[in-house]
């Protein structure tokens, strides 16, 4: 059974790159890039917290990005075929709206980092997680779309309950 949560995170990160694009050209491309699948890792890693969890998803699918495009008024990127359009049947409307909190809430990307710490994804790896929980001013840059609370307030406010839950007792946001 696939227990490997790449495609999801690939899909769902691409989405979030492709309505919320990096400025000023490749390396900023880059930045933030990495930005995104650092956010969308996290997010997935404390979504599907298992190898049962990943082998869950994998068998039923995330659900696709359709409502996201409803909500943030996007349509299919791209062009094309329904063929090549199939990437966007493996983006997970929860972990982009979780991913969309902690790219725009440091405090609360830390705190899920925190989360990550004794979970069966980071066991015996060394992770690090720099660019979402302490980013630059190059990095700021670069997402500074993926980065803007108000954008994306509509996509990160979807879930942001769950996201809460998630993280624990008394791991709230003051209002």
């Amino acid at each position: 059974m696939l227990t490997d949560l790449s495609p999801l995170i690939a899909a769902t990160s691409r989405w979030l790159t492709v309505a919320y694009p990096p400025c000023d050209g490749a390396l900023a491309a880059a930045l933030c890039e990495t930005q995104v699948l650092q956010a969308v890792t996290v997010a997935a890693w404390l979504r599907y917290p298992t190898e049962a969890d990943a082998a869950l998803v994998t068998m039923t699918g995330p659900g696709g990005a359709a409502g996201l495009d409803l909500i943030t008024g996007a349509g299919p990127v791209d062009g094309g075929s329904g063929e090549e359009q199939g990437w966007r049947t493996w983006v997970d409307e929860v972990v982009a709206s979780w991913a969309a909190g902690l790219l725009t809430d440091p405090e609360l990307a830390g705190r899920a980092v925190g989360a990550l710490v004794d979970g069966e994804h980071t066991v015996g790896i060394p992770v690090d997680f720099r660019r979402l929980t302490a980013p630059d001013d190059g990095d700021l840059r670069a997402a500074a779309l993926l980065r803007h609370p108000d954008l994306l307030a509509p996509v990160a406010e979807i879930h942001l309950d769950l996201l809460l839950d998630r993280l624990g007792p008394g791991r709230h946001l003051a209002a």
